[in-house]
């Protein structure tokens, strides 16, 4: 990679074929800003490898299974479970590594209990997601075997949680309803006997504009990741990307006007100009749609990207400047320095920030470091409970 840093504490990822995307190991730091700022417990949603060895969450038992197997030694929930893990013995492994494991079913409940050992569970509820968890028709049979193994001594249920559809829409009717369906399945539970360790709702949309939907956890994903949950309704808090993603400039050479640039020829240059290779393309996670649509950031400004993305390359204009192979290109980054963020490329695509950070892989490799110590960082961001959520 060439030497030039956009940031001292950026993370180099190197890349086998010179090019790398990098993190802020703020991961850590911005768990705890959000924990001091919300009042409430936090959990991570991240990746093995990424955790602050508090509370962690993983979308299935492999995930759960490759955090510990990363190091870390913090609470860990599994969302999902999947009918293979029973007969591979993922349930056992994750019971024995102290993972709380999700439920949706009563059935689910005695997969668990039939693994042995001390299991915890934490019970999921759909309130209109209608993705995972048990509707709340079928959600009195559920608290109930869930609290008769409680009873028994075969488990020990740690949390009731649910998950918002449109917490990004912070005017959107579905959030109310889905509130009070959470609070009545809470209540169902309660009439059976369960006193679960934690309660909670809010994604990281939620975390930032829905005060009311605490409860005693929140769950920041792509927040804790610096990136905007909701674009347009969260200009009260100051968010930091984590990621930069960067690659080395492969070469430059001059076109004629009336030459097309890459497959299909779909941008063919006006004038004479400077084009640049830069060598990371859809086998990496760089998006098709960006193709004349985005920009990097490379000597000082940015620079459009011209033609069609590639399997593993793509072109750059750069008008009259001839750069050298090796200079810096800053795909995306925080923006303080004038490169594009995530956010630019997702309007660029027409997509989310959230897809343009997880595509992110291939031949580009990852490298953390960490931040300041977490008692003497100040927080750089509006208390999240102050925000101007519904309350309903």
């Amino acid at each position: 990679m060439a030497s030039a840093r956009l940031d001292k504490t950026l993370v180099t990822l190197t890349a086998p074929s010179s090019f790398a995307a990098e993190q802020y190991q703020g991961l850590r730091l911005k768990c705890e800003q959000h924990r001091r700022a919300s009042d409430v417990r936090v959990m991570a949603i991240t990746s093995p490898g990424a955790g602050d060895g508090k509370t962690m969450t993983s979308i299935n038992l492999a995930g759960a299974l490759a955090l510990r197997e990363a190091g870390d030694i913090g609470r860990i929930l599994c969302w999902l479970t999947l009918p293979v893990d029973v007969d591979d013995a993922s349930l056992a492994r994750a019971v024995e590594a102290d993972v709380d494991i999700t439920a949706y079913t009563p059935e689910r409940v005695d997969d668990i209990i039939a693994v042995g050992g001390s299991p915890r569970i934490q019970l999921k509820v759909d309130t209109g997601l209608s993705r995972g968890g048990s509707t709340l028709g079928h959600w009195p049979d559920l608290v109930a075997a869930a609290r008769k193994a409680e009873i028994d001594g075969t488990i020990e249920v740690t949390g009731i949680w649910s998950h918002f559809a449109c917490a990004d829409e912070p005017e959107h009717l579905a959030n109310d309803r889905q509130e009070r369906a959470f609070r009545e399945a809470l209540d169902i539970a309660d009439r059976v006997g369960l006193r679960p360790e934690v309660r909670h709702l809010a994604n990281s949309a939620a975390s930032i504009l829905r005060p009311s939907s605490h409860f005693d956890l929140v769950r920041c994903g792509i927040a804790v990741y610096g990136l905007d949950p909701a674009p347009g309704h969260t200009g009260h808090v100051a968010l930091r990307p984590a990621m930069t993603v960067r690659a080395d400039l492969a070469l430059s050479k001059r076109i004629a006007a009336g030459d097309g640039v890459s497959y299909g020829h779909t941008w063919v240059a006006d004038h004479d100009t400077t084009v640049g290779v830069v060598p990371a393309g859809y086998g990496e996670g760089i998006p098709r749609h960006a193709a004349n649509t985005a920009e990097v950031y490379a000597a000082g400004r940015r620079r459009p990207v011209r033609g069609r993305i590639c399997m593993d390359q793509f072109v750059i204009d750069l008008d009259d400047d001839e750069l050298e192979p090796g200079t810096d290109v800053v795909l995306f980054g925080t923006g303080a320095h004038g490169e594009p963020t995530a956010q630019d490329w997702a309007e660029a695509c027409d997509t989310i920030n959230y897809e343009i950070v997880t595509r992110i892989g291939g031949r580009f490799a990852r490298r953390y470091v960490d931040s300041a110590p977490l008692d003497s960082a100040p927080l750089d961001s509006a208390p999240l409970d102050s925000a101007q959520g519904d309350d309903q």
